[in-house]
């Protein structure tokens, strides 16, 4: 079998498969989600427009099955991408489950993926404005969130429920962490010659998106992306147009960094006609 470089993409939602599609073309594409039909039918999808495509599932919440994704990946080659767009949103999931998932599990595929990524390799997770709406942690609670080893994170006292007063705060904090911890993990991937951002997004239109829209915070949305500047939802090629840039050399002195791209709903929040 002649080896490829691999990208591995979890989540196939919208957002990863317009990634994907950007820029996996020549490559061998890992692609995992927890429901196998949705990762076989996105497959099918890109497959029929050239790509080279494997489905498998996969569960993000758990380390076993990241390190299985791993495994499968470097079966075709070295791994050169990463895109993470997996993730439960506030209307869908306990906010255990957002912990598990959302914070828990990006931070162990980052460090994961850290030990194998070959030179120049890059990787892109998506977070969300979600955490730059949030009061500011102490830098101790950053620093926290940054570093803690993964085995250990879901212990520390700020994750504790009796702290999280509900999932859309559950999510902001695993949003937070994750900004903190593609930081962290940055250092670590430049050890090998790689690169790894995170892209915050505001409200695109996808069908979690649109769960959200008919979900009890549906009218906030609404609200959300009628007031921010853009006066629109986003779309998910114009968040592959960001991770575009930070996957391509174009983007090579760019590394740890989080783009907020949300239309200017968090500039609407703080100073604008979604303050409080």
């Amino acid at each position: 079998m002649m080896k490829k470089n691999v990208m591995l993409w979890v989540g196939a939602g919208q957002i990863g498969m317009a990634i994907a599609r950007r820029m996996g073309y020549g490559m061998k594409i890992i692609v995992g989600d927890k429901k196998l039909e949705n990762a076989v039918k996105t497959a099918e999808i890109m497959n029929q427009a050239g790509f080279d495509v494997v489905p498998l599932e996969m569960d993000l919440s758990s380390k076993e099955s990241i390190c299985s994704m791993l495994a499968e990946g470097q079966k075709y080659g070295p791994i050169k991408m990463l895109v993470n767009a997996a993730g439960v949103s506030p209307s869908q999931a306990s906010i255990k489950t957002i912990l598990q998932v959302d914070l828990y599990g990006t931070a162990v595929l980052l460090k994961e993926v850290g030990k194998v990524i070959c030179e120049g390799g890059v990787g892109v997770t998506i977070s969300s404005q979600s955490g730059f709406r949030m009061p500011a942690l102490t830098t101790e609670e950053d620093e926290l969130l940054a570093c803690t080893p993964v085995d250990e994170l879901l212990e520390l006292d700020i994750l504790q429920e009796e702290h999280i007063k509900d999932t859309l705060h559950a999510y902001q904090i695993a949003k937070r962490c994750n900004e903190k911890r593609v930081m962290a993990q940055a250092v670590e991937w430049g050890k090998r010659g790689a690169r790894l951002n995170a892209i915050a997004p505001g409200i695109i239109v996808t069908p979690l998106a649109l769960d959200e829209f008919k979900g009890v915070r549906g009218d906030f949305y609404k609200n959300m992306f009628k007031n921010c500047p853009a006066g629109r939802p986003g779309t998910a090629d114009e968040i592959a147009n960001i991770a575009e840039l930070l996957m391509s050399d174009r983007g090579s002195f760019i590394t740890g960094s989080t783009f907020l791209a949300d239309g200017g709903a968090t500039a609407a929040y703080y100073y604008g006609d979604l303050k409080n």
